[in-house]
């Protein structure tokens, strides 16, 4: 007996359907188990990046107290070296020749005036020194805990 041929042509497109039809549904499964799993990762993203904003506002806040600390501490010293109690130290040392003639007029009050002058950009420059290692070391808080968080402690 000889097969219909169009059995077997039937049988083959059947196997064929039924083929591609459960690789289809496999397909749609494992999206749908892939959707779930970046969904629940997503989630997970989500809480680490609040905990790490929540932390880099603390670290934010810290500097901004600070800074504002280091703010106080230069103004006072401004006002003290303005009123006179910072002064530079006295060259006591200094060797003239004794025919070098003396200089007249205020030439006391012009080296006070630059000595304030030299204090005040001295405390300036200290005051912009512990603002850039204020800055430094909350940047460096800030990444070591972003480390942490996306590493884990290890």
């Amino acid at each position: 007996m000889i097969p219909n041929p169009w059995m077997i042509l039937g049988a083959i497109l059947v196997a064929v359907s039924v083929y591609f039809y459960g690789h289809h549904k496999g397909w749609d499964e494992r999206d749908a188990e892939m959707q779930a799993e970046i969904a629940v990762k997503n989630e997970e993203s989500r809480v680490k990046e609040q905990e790490l904003a929540k932390q880099l506002n603390e670290q934010s806040s810290k500097l901004l107290e600070a800074n504002n600390a280091i703010t106080e501490k230069q103004s006072s010293l401004d006002r003290a070296i303005r009123a006179g109690r910072v002064r530079l130290p006295s060259t006591s040392c200094v060797q003239t020749n004794g025919n070098t003639p003396v200089a007249s007029g205020n030439s006391n009050q012009a080296a006070s005036e630059s000595d304030t002058e030299t204090l005040r950009l001295i405390a300036q420059i200290a005051a912009d020194g512990d603002k850039a290692i204020n800055q430094l070391n909350a940047c460096i808080d800030a990444y070591q805990a972003v480390m942490e968080k996306s590493n884990g402690k290890r």
